[in-house]
């Protein structure tokens, strides 16, 4: 089968996280946002670098430290920049971070924040275990021989 083409406008991805982490089964999230957390989100300002999703009240999933700059036009009925949003899922895919959490020993990072195709905005939540400094050393390296890579095959074509 052909993969699907996706027509999503990003908001905000964490890069940070593909260096620190092995991600892994990414899975698409909504969010419970108001209607000037939108606004801002259009605006394309938006920060999820520091944040992470963690498990609170009843099983539910909340997206921790994301800064969603105030909108400016809406006085006083703006909304808290860093405040816990609730995060969307089925029950299932709940249930399943909930154990990779536990009995694997993997943490829920926020990688990617965007419009989908309808234009709700969408949070990309992925299952995570940490690489150790050899493993980021061993990235790195190779991302710097792919650069040389290509730049030498730049030159000699």
């Amino acid at each position: 089968m052909a993969e699907e083409q996706n027509n999503y406008k990003v908001i905000a991805d964490n890069r940070r996280a593909r260096f620190d982490y092995f991600l892994e089964n990414p899975v698409e999230a909504g969010l419970v946002l108001t209607g000037t957390e939108v606004k801002s989100l259009r605006q394309g300002r938006a920060n999820i670098a520091e944040s992470y999703v963690s498990v609170e009240k009843n099983g539910e999933l909340y997206l921790i430290n994301a800064d969603f700059p105030i909108y400016m036009q809406a006085n006083r009925f703006n909304h808290e920049p860093r405040r816990h949003r609730k995060l969307l899922l089925h029950r299932k895919e709940i249930v399943r971070m909930l154990n990779a959490i536990q009995r694997e020993g993997m943490t829920l990072i926020a990688t990617k924040l965007y419009f989908n195709d309808k234009g709700r905005v969408k949070l990309e939540v992925c299952t995570a275990k940490g690489k150790k400094n050899h493993d980021k050393r061993e990235a790195s390296a190779e991302r710097d021989w792919n650069r040389d890579k290509a730049r030498l095959l730049r030159e000699k074509g």
